[in-house]
């Protein structure tokens, strides 16, 4: 699985979490209750994975995903992200960290969202995952959304996928 960078939101600069905001791996330092301005209750991880029918829609949502990142650290609730690609598998996604479910929703609401789900809902298969952690702890966060990107029961299903030869 390729991963990208570590994509820090505004949220996360709230949280005060030195090693989020580098990329680096944390324990979860700043997961005080209301330390640093951090929301109560606990961060919603939304965890999306969308496999294409065909190769070749591949770089346009890859270059659609970039371009939307690049709004990230204007998103009010957003704690931080990851984009990763399985080229070979025709798979793609998001790890995406929020301060509440509302920031989530907001963000699924967004123009540009919406737009990049209507052009490639129907070319594939899109599945996703609300998960929630108490505190930012980066490793576990992204051991969790890989364990959930590569379970059996998903990759049984991709071996199923029919793809169109383009």
């Amino acid at each position: 699985m390729l991963r990208g960078r570590w994509c820090r939101g505004p949220a996360g600069e709230r949280l005060g979490d030195r090693a989020a905001a580098t990329g680096v791996d944390s324990g979860g330092a700043g997961s005080g209750g209301s330390e640093r301005g951090r929301p109560s209750g606990p961060l919603i991880v939304s965890v999306t994975d969308f496999t294409s029918d065909a190769y070749r829609d591949l770089p346009g949502i890859a270059r659609r995903g970039f371009a939307l990142r690049r709004r990230w650290p204007q998103l009010a609730g957003a704690v931080g992200m990851w984009l990763w690609t399985m080229p070979s598998a025709r798979r793609c996604g998001s790890v995406s960290v929020w301060a509440g479910r509302r920031a989530l929703a907001e963000f699924v609401r967004l123009p540009e969202h919406v737009a990049i789900m209507n052009q490639y809902r129907r070319r594939g298969t899109i599945r996703s995952v609300i998960l929630e952690h108490e505190s930012l702890d980066t490793a576990r966060i992204r051991r969790d959304a890989e364990a959930w990107l590569t379970s059996d029961d998903h990759r049984r299903a991709v071996r199923e996928t029919p793809r169109r030869m383009t």
